[in-house]
């Protein structure tokens, strides 16, 4: 069954939600949950913003996308994040985010 992912249009691209696990032991796309939410797997803690750092290197490396591009728009300090993803659209994203995740 596939699950959908929830993407939205944003100012000039494209936002969606991230459940972030961090202290995994290995930097790694988890899937999309029934809720609708990407879930991804960061090796670094939450500390001083080193997930959110490693968040957004890691999605721009899987998605090809430059860094500068990806915002965390809200839950900076929180698992649950919303990003935003300048200059590509919501069908572009979800087919990038699906191609590169695990369907669990």
């Amino acid at each position: 069954m596939k699950k959908n992912l929830e993407i939205t249009n944003a100012s000039g691209g494209a936002a969606f939600n991230v459940r972030v696990v961090t202290r995994a032991s290995q930097t790694e796309m988890g899937g999309v949950g029934e809720d609708g939410i990407l879930k991804v797997r960061l090796k670094s803690a939450s500390a001083e913003g080193a997930a959110n750092e490693e968040l957004v290197s890691f999605l721009a490396k899987e998605l090809d996308i430059e860094p500068g591009k990806i915002e965390v728009v809200a839950g900076q300090d929180k698992r649950d994040k919303i990003l935003s993803i300048e200059g590509i659209s919501p069908d572009v994203l979800e087919e990038k985010l699906l191609s590169v995740s695990k369907n669990e």
